[in-house]
């Protein structure tokens, strides 16, 4: 594992936000899902792709809080360009489950 300094981790602008938008996104190489989140007045909504699908369907991402790299350059998946960085853990079996808050917070907040 290679160590960072706390200056090097404040470089990375982690933001919580709402999604608004889920679709399946069945262009993709691995089953993922196309997401529009509100990341609040100061950054907007963002689009991405994540692979969550088997913990997740679209319909029930819409609303819920997520925990988002915002500061990443666009990314080009397919026919879809990712402009942020969803983050979540593996579970057991590889599976990802989605990092966020246990309680709502304001729209673009810093991860601190």
């Amino acid at each position: 594992m290679t160590e960072l300094t706390f200056d090097e981790f404040l470089k990375v602008d982690i933001r919580i936000g709402q999604v608004t938008h889920a679709e399946a996104f069945p262009e993709a190489r691995k089953p993922a899902i196309k997401m529009w989140i509100d990341f609040g007045p100061e950054i907007g909504q963002r689009k991405s792709s994540a692979q969550v699908t088997v913990h997740y369907e679209p319909e029930t991402l819409v609303g819920r809080q997520v925990m988002g790299v915002v500061n990443f350059p666009p990314r080009q998946i397919g026919p879809f360009m990712s402009e942020v960085l969803v983050l979540g853990f593996a579970d057991d079996a590889g599976a990802i489950v989605l990092a966020g808050a246990d309680k709502d917070l304001p729209l673009g907040m810093r991860l601190c």
